[in-house]
Protein backbone atom coordinates (compact mmCIF):
# COMPACT_ATOMS: atom_id res chain seq x y z
CA UNK A 1 0.00 0.00 0.00
CA UNK A 2 1.42 3.39 -1.00
CA UNK A 3 0.50 6.92 -0.04
CA UNK A 4 0.40 6.27 3.72
CA UNK A 5 2.21 9.57 4.35
CA UNK A 6 0.63 11.72 1.64
CA UNK A 7 0.61 15.33 2.76
CA UNK A 8 2.91 14.67 5.72
CA UNK A 9 6.19 16.43 6.49
CA UNK A 10 8.92 14.70 8.48
CA UNK A 11 12.27 15.57 10.04
CA UNK A 12 14.63 12.60 10.32
CA UNK A 13 17.90 13.06 12.18
CA UNK A 14 20.80 10.89 11.10
CA UNK A 15 18.96 10.75 7.79
CA UNK A 16 21.87 10.24 5.42
CA UNK A 17 22.97 6.72 6.29
CA UNK A 18 21.87 3.48 7.91
CA UNK A 19 18.44 3.41 9.52
CA UNK A 20 17.88 7.09 8.84
CA UNK A 21 18.56 6.78 5.13
CA UNK A 22 16.33 3.73 4.84
CA UNK A 23 13.56 5.66 6.54
CA UNK A 24 14.00 8.73 4.34
CA UNK A 25 13.68 6.55 1.26
CA UNK A 26 10.59 4.75 2.55
CA UNK A 27 8.86 7.92 3.74
CA UNK A 28 9.45 9.55 0.35
CA UNK A 29 8.05 6.49 -1.39
CA UNK A 30 4.97 6.81 0.82
CA UNK A 31 4.38 10.44 -0.16
CA UNK A 32 6.08 12.43 2.60
CA UNK A 33 8.25 15.51 2.31
CA UNK A 34 11.39 15.00 4.39
CA UNK A 35 14.10 17.09 6.00
CA UNK A 36 17.16 14.85 6.35
CA UNK A 37 19.24 16.27 9.20
CA UNK A 38 22.77 14.94 9.37
CA UNK A 39 26.45 15.84 9.64
CA UNK A 40 27.33 14.16 6.32
CA UNK A 41 26.98 17.07 3.91
CA UNK A 42 28.02 15.23 0.75
CA UNK A 43 25.50 12.47 1.31
CA UNK A 44 22.83 15.03 2.18
CA UNK A 45 23.39 16.89 -1.06
CA UNK A 46 23.12 13.61 -2.96
CA UNK A 47 19.78 12.95 -1.29
CA UNK A 48 18.50 16.33 -2.43
CA UNK A 49 19.54 15.51 -6.00
CA UNK A 50 17.84 12.10 -5.85
CA UNK A 51 14.58 13.58 -4.50
CA UNK A 52 14.62 17.24 -5.59
CA UNK A 53 10.97 17.92 -4.73
CA UNK A 54 10.67 15.84 -1.59
CA UNK A 55 13.92 16.05 0.40
CA UNK A 56 15.84 18.95 1.87
CA UNK A 57 19.14 18.47 3.67
CA UNK A 58 19.86 20.23 6.96
CA UNK A 59 23.47 20.22 8.21
CA UNK A 60 22.98 19.17 11.79
CA UNK A 61 24.97 18.05 14.80
CA UNK A 62 22.15 17.19 17.18
CA UNK A 63 24.31 17.92 20.23
CA UNK A 64 23.94 21.63 19.29
CA UNK A 65 20.44 22.89 20.03
CA UNK A 66 20.65 25.69 17.48
CA UNK A 67 21.25 23.19 14.69
CA UNK A 68 18.32 21.03 15.83
CA UNK A 69 16.12 24.13 15.85
CA UNK A 70 17.32 25.04 12.35
CA UNK A 71 16.52 21.58 10.99
CA UNK A 72 12.99 21.76 12.38
CA UNK A 73 12.56 25.31 11.06
CA UNK A 74 13.56 24.09 7.59
CA UNK A 75 10.53 21.80 7.57
CA UNK A 76 8.34 24.86 8.03
CA UNK A 77 10.23 27.00 5.52
CA UNK A 78 10.56 24.37 2.79
CA UNK A 79 7.37 22.34 3.18
CA UNK A 80 4.97 24.42 5.26
CA UNK A 81 4.91 22.55 8.57
CA UNK A 82 5.82 19.42 10.47
CA UNK A 83 3.90 16.24 11.24
CA UNK A 84 6.58 13.65 12.06
CA UNK A 85 9.85 13.80 13.99
CA UNK A 86 12.14 10.79 13.93
CA UNK A 87 14.91 11.31 16.49
CA UNK A 88 17.32 8.76 15.08
CA UNK A 89 20.82 10.24 15.11
CA UNK A 90 23.25 8.34 17.30
CA UNK A 91 26.53 6.57 17.86
CA UNK A 92 27.87 4.04 20.33
CA UNK A 93 29.09 6.71 22.74
CA UNK A 94 31.73 6.26 25.42
CA UNK A 95 33.09 2.70 25.47
CA UNK A 96 34.13 2.91 29.14
CA UNK A 97 32.85 0.71 31.94
CA UNK A 98 32.23 1.73 35.52
CA UNK A 99 35.90 1.55 36.55
CA UNK A 100 37.22 3.88 33.85
CA UNK A 101 34.17 6.01 32.97
CA UNK A 102 34.90 9.71 32.45
CA UNK A 103 32.50 12.55 33.13
CA UNK A 104 33.18 13.87 29.65
CA UNK A 105 32.39 10.57 27.95
CA UNK A 106 29.22 10.05 29.95
CA UNK A 107 27.96 13.58 29.30
CA UNK A 108 28.76 13.44 25.58
CA UNK A 109 26.88 10.16 25.21
CA UNK A 110 23.81 11.50 26.97
CA UNK A 111 23.94 14.76 25.03
CA UNK A 112 23.76 12.81 21.79
CA UNK A 113 21.38 10.01 22.69
CA UNK A 114 19.01 11.55 25.24
CA UNK A 115 19.24 15.33 25.32
CA UNK A 116 19.03 15.68 21.54
CA UNK A 117 15.66 13.87 21.20
CA UNK A 118 14.21 16.00 24.00
CA UNK A 119 15.34 19.20 22.30
CA UNK A 120 14.03 17.89 18.99
CA UNK A 121 10.60 17.47 20.55
CA UNK A 122 10.84 20.91 22.15
CA UNK A 123 11.33 22.62 18.80
CA UNK A 124 8.92 20.38 16.90
CA UNK A 125 6.08 20.94 19.36
CA UNK A 126 4.89 24.37 18.13
CA UNK A 127 4.82 23.23 14.50
CA UNK A 128 2.95 20.03 15.34
CA UNK A 129 0.41 22.00 17.35
CA UNK A 130 -0.20 24.19 14.31
CA UNK A 131 -0.98 21.02 12.32
CA UNK A 132 -3.36 19.72 14.97
CA UNK A 133 -1.05 16.93 16.17
CA UNK A 134 1.80 14.73 15.08
CA UNK A 135 3.99 11.74 15.74
CA UNK A 136 7.38 11.57 17.45
CA UNK A 137 9.51 8.45 17.05
CA UNK A 138 12.66 7.96 19.10
CA UNK A 139 15.32 5.39 18.30
CA UNK A 140 16.11 3.42 21.44
CA UNK A 141 17.78 -0.02 21.41
CA UNK A 142 17.58 -3.53 22.80
CA UNK A 143 20.61 -2.38 24.79
CA UNK A 144 18.12 -0.30 26.77
CA UNK A 145 16.15 -3.44 27.62
CA UNK A 146 18.85 -5.93 28.58
CA UNK A 147 22.48 -5.84 29.65
CA UNK A 148 25.10 -7.11 27.26
CA UNK A 149 24.10 -5.42 24.02
CA UNK A 150 26.13 -2.22 24.33
CA UNK A 151 28.51 -0.15 26.47
CA UNK A 152 27.40 1.17 29.85
CA UNK A 153 26.67 4.78 28.85
CA UNK A 154 24.95 3.83 25.58
CA UNK A 155 22.77 1.19 27.21
CA UNK A 156 21.77 3.49 30.07
CA UNK A 157 20.94 6.34 27.70
CA UNK A 158 18.82 4.08 25.51
CA UNK A 159 16.90 2.83 28.56
CA UNK A 160 16.29 6.47 29.40
CA UNK A 161 15.01 7.11 25.86
CA UNK A 162 12.37 4.42 26.36
CA UNK A 163 11.16 5.95 29.61
CA UNK A 164 11.47 9.50 28.32
CA UNK A 165 9.22 8.55 25.39
CA UNK A 166 6.60 7.27 27.84
CA UNK A 167 6.79 10.42 29.97
CA UNK A 168 6.64 12.68 26.92
CA UNK A 169 3.65 10.72 25.62
CA UNK A 170 1.84 11.36 28.90
CA UNK A 171 2.41 15.08 28.43
CA UNK A 172 1.81 15.38 24.69
CA UNK A 173 -0.83 12.78 23.83
CA UNK A 174 -3.68 15.02 25.10
CA UNK A 175 -2.44 17.49 22.46
CA UNK A 176 -2.79 14.77 19.78
CA UNK A 177 0.98 14.28 19.56
CA UNK A 178 1.93 10.63 19.91
CA UNK A 179 5.38 9.64 21.21
CA UNK A 180 6.82 6.16 20.78
CA UNK A 181 10.21 4.45 20.61
CA UNK A 182 11.73 1.73 18.46
CA UNK A 183 14.26 -0.74 19.89
CA UNK A 184 16.37 -2.13 17.04
CA UNK A 185 18.33 -5.33 17.46
CA UNK A 186 21.38 -6.23 15.38
CA UNK A 187 20.89 -4.05 12.30
CA UNK A 188 23.46 -4.12 9.52
CA UNK A 189 24.69 -0.52 9.58
CA UNK A 190 28.06 1.13 10.04
CA UNK A 191 27.29 2.23 13.62
CA UNK A 192 29.25 -0.67 15.11
CA UNK A 193 32.49 0.18 13.30
CA UNK A 194 32.00 3.93 13.49
CA UNK A 195 31.52 3.70 17.25
CA UNK A 196 34.95 2.06 17.44
CA UNK A 197 36.50 4.99 15.58
CA UNK A 198 37.07 3.04 12.38
CA UNK A 199 37.14 4.82 8.99
CA UNK A 200 33.82 4.87 7.15
CA UNK A 201 34.97 2.30 4.58
CA UNK A 202 35.99 -0.18 7.28
CA UNK A 203 32.82 0.52 9.25
CA UNK A 204 30.76 -0.30 6.17
CA UNK A 205 32.57 -3.63 5.94
CA UNK A 206 31.59 -4.36 9.53
CA UNK A 207 27.97 -3.74 8.55
CA UNK A 208 28.31 -6.52 6.00
CA UNK A 209 29.75 -8.75 8.72
CA UNK A 210 26.77 -8.04 10.98
CA UNK A 211 24.45 -9.00 8.12
CA UNK A 212 26.36 -12.27 7.78
CA UNK A 213 26.51 -13.15 11.48
CA UNK A 214 23.13 -11.86 12.67
CA UNK A 215 20.98 -14.68 11.28
CA UNK A 216 23.15 -17.20 13.14
CA UNK A 217 22.71 -15.73 16.62
CA UNK A 218 18.99 -14.92 16.73
CA UNK A 219 15.79 -16.95 16.28
CA UNK A 220 14.78 -15.29 13.01
CA UNK A 221 17.26 -16.50 10.37
CA UNK A 222 17.56 -13.25 8.41
CA UNK A 223 19.78 -10.23 8.67
CA UNK A 224 18.36 -7.17 10.38
CA UNK A 225 18.36 -4.36 7.82
CA UNK A 226 17.60 -0.63 7.95
CA UNK A 227 14.37 -1.32 6.06
CA UNK A 228 13.14 -3.42 8.98
CA UNK A 229 13.34 -0.39 11.26
CA UNK A 230 12.05 1.96 8.56
CA UNK A 231 8.87 -0.09 8.24
CA UNK A 232 8.30 0.12 12.00
CA UNK A 233 8.85 3.88 11.81
CA UNK A 234 6.38 4.10 8.92
CA UNK A 235 3.73 2.41 11.04
CA UNK A 236 4.33 4.81 13.94
CA UNK A 237 4.43 7.82 11.62
CA UNK A 238 1.22 6.95 9.78
CA UNK A 239 -2.40 7.16 10.85
CA UNK A 240 -2.38 3.36 11.18
CA UNK A 241 -0.98 3.90 14.68
CA UNK A 242 -3.25 6.75 15.74
CA UNK A 243 -4.20 4.82 18.93
CA UNK A 244 -0.59 3.91 19.81
CA UNK A 245 1.42 6.11 22.14
CA UNK A 246 3.82 5.84 25.06
CA UNK A 247 5.20 2.45 24.09
CA UNK A 248 8.20 0.89 22.37
CA UNK A 249 8.37 -1.58 19.52
CA UNK A 250 11.13 -4.18 19.62
CA UNK A 251 12.44 -5.03 16.14
CA UNK A 252 15.19 -7.54 16.81
CA UNK A 253 14.54 -10.87 15.12
CA UNK A 254 13.73 -12.31 18.53
CA UNK A 255 17.23 -11.97 19.98
CA UNK A 256 15.80 -10.72 23.30
CA UNK A 257 13.39 -13.66 23.62
CA UNK A 258 15.88 -15.45 25.83
CA UNK A 259 19.16 -17.32 25.80
CA UNK A 260 20.04 -19.43 22.80
CA UNK A 261 18.81 -22.54 24.57
CA UNK A 262 15.31 -21.00 24.54
CA UNK A 263 15.03 -21.35 20.76
CA UNK A 264 17.85 -23.70 19.68
CA UNK A 265 17.46 -27.25 20.95
CA UNK A 266 21.09 -27.98 20.15
CA UNK A 267 22.24 -25.30 22.60
CA UNK A 268 22.88 -26.31 26.22
CA UNK A 269 20.56 -25.01 28.90
CA UNK A 270 22.50 -23.36 31.76
CA UNK A 271 20.26 -25.14 34.27
CA UNK A 272 20.64 -28.57 32.68
CA UNK A 273 24.38 -28.01 32.22
CA UNK A 274 24.68 -27.29 35.93
CA UNK A 275 22.93 -30.59 36.57
CA UNK A 276 25.29 -32.43 34.21
CA UNK A 277 22.61 -33.11 31.57
CA UNK A 278 23.66 -32.64 27.93
CA UNK A 279 21.29 -31.41 25.18
CA UNK A 280 21.20 -34.93 23.77
CA UNK A 281 20.25 -36.41 27.13
CA UNK A 282 17.61 -33.72 27.63
CA UNK A 283 16.09 -34.54 24.25
CA UNK A 284 16.04 -38.25 25.11
CA UNK A 285 14.30 -37.47 28.40
CA UNK A 286 11.74 -35.29 26.64
CA UNK A 287 11.03 -37.99 24.04
CA UNK A 288 10.62 -40.60 26.77
CA UNK A 289 8.14 -38.39 28.63
CA UNK A 290 6.11 -37.79 25.46
CA UNK A 291 6.06 -41.53 24.74
CA UNK A 292 4.92 -42.29 28.28
CA UNK A 293 2.11 -39.75 28.02
CA UNK A 294 1.03 -41.20 24.69
CA UNK A 295 0.87 -44.71 26.13
CA UNK A 296 -1.04 -43.50 29.18
CA UNK A 297 -3.69 -41.88 27.01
Amino acid sequence: MTGRLDGKVAVITGGCSGIGLGTVELFVAQGAKVVAADMQAEKGQMLEKRFPDQVRFAPCDVTHESQVAAAVALAQDAFGGLDILFNNAGMGGAPNGVADMTAEGWDATFALLLRAPVLGMKHALPLMLERGGGSVINTASIAGLQAGFGPLAYSTAKAAVIHMSKCAAAELSPLKIRVNAICPGLIATSIFGASMGLPREVADQMAARVAEVGPKIQPTPKAGLPDDIARAALYLASDDSEFVTGTHIVVDGGITIGGRHAWDRAAPSPLLSAMGISPEQAEQMRAAMVAAQTQAS
